[in-house]
């Protein structure tokens, strides 16, 4: 008996540890809307995401390097598996999103974004043929609508005038391309360490935003970022270290942990620390936004208090 009461309180020991550094992770993200509109002023957005991906591979290569881990022993076809996954869901969520923005508005794109708990949960029941639980829809129901006051500041006539445009269109699939990757990543995560793995997704975004930087005329990476100001410099940095490198290793382990569809659910924090750290740096915040980021903390705790709440009841009806 003492053996398995030691055994729960190591799994939720590690499951409590997990949703903190998902929190974390979401705030990172969410930190890296202002800090990277502050930065898109003086540089391209191609030019930031593809130096967000150089910095994390080269952290990480270095980390590696430094650990001298066993190498990988995985086939052939799972190597293809990674660099598919992780090129299409980094590659393809990056491109979307900062190509899109030059066709729209952010508060668009923050919307479309927020669908993808949603979408990754279908994924998932899609994949294995099974129903959403009623925690589940709940807790996304009521975490989407604290994000949708936060995006439209509590004027939802603003979701009858959204109309899909080209802009629309390239995050819609940005977000496509994060809601699989997300799930993917689960099974991944299971015969690949979350480093390594990370440190490929990396790599492989940091190769298809290059080509777009080639295809793209009069775009030079390395000679706009360092005639750029320092501040938009050490903004580069604190997305390639903070939002990239930490928050990937975040997420996936949340995803390893707690599953894609439960960690997807996190993903409603984004826009609300990024509503946070505006404030921060000066950006004026309403009650009303305030009001929608407790109603999203609302959906994601919720649930879990009502299974704490289910178990007392339970082990009274066993003795």
């Amino acid at each position: 008996m003492a053996s398995i009461t030691k055994l729960l309180s190591m799994k939720l020991s590690s499951t409590s540890k997990s949703v903190i550094l998902l929190i974390l992770c979401t705030f990172f993200w969410g930190s890296c809307f202002p800090i990277g509109k502050h930065a898109l002023s003086e540089i391209h957005a191609l030019t930031l995401v593809f130096w967000r991906f150089v910095i994390a591979a080269a952290c990480l290569a270095l980390y590696l390097r430094l650990m001298r881990g066993q190498p990988l022993s995985i086939t052939r076809k799972q190597w293809l598996w990674v660099i598919l996954v992780s090129a299409v869901g980094v590659g393809g969520l990056n491109l979307g999103l900062f190509t899109g923005l030059t066709y729209t508005s952010a508060a668009n794109g923050s919307l479309i974004m927020a669908l993808s708990p949603l979408i990754t949960s279908l994924i998932a029941c899609l994949a294995q043929r099974t129903r959403p639980t009623f925690s589940q829809c709940f807790s996304l129901l009521v975490s989407l609508s604290g994000v949708l006051l936060v995006i439209t500041n509590g004027q939802f006539e603003i979701l009858l005038s959204l109309t899909l445009n080209q802009g629309d269109q390239m995050i819609f699939v940005g977000m496509l391309a994060w809601s699989f990757y997300t799930y993917f990543s689960q099974g991944i995560s299971r015969w690949m360490p979350v480093i390594p793995y990370t440190f490929v997704g990396m790599v492989s975004g940091a190769g298809v935003i290059g080509v777009m930087c080639l295809l793209t005329p009069d775009l030079n990476p390395i000679t706009e970022l360092f005639n750029s100001p320092a501040i938009s410099i050490i903004d580069v940095v604190y997305i390639g270290l903070f939002g990239t490198v930490a928050g990937y290793l975040l997420w996936l382990n949340g995803v390893r942990e707690l599953g894609s569809s439960t960690a997807s659910l996190f993903f409603n924090f984004v826009p609300v620390f990024s509503v946070l750290t505006a404030f921060l740096l000066g950006q004026s915040v309403t009650q009303l936004q305030l009001v929608g980021i407790a109603v999203v903390i609302l959906g994601l705790i919720l649930p879990r208090l009502m299974m704490l709440k289910r178990k007392p009841d339970t082990a009274s009806q066993i003795a």
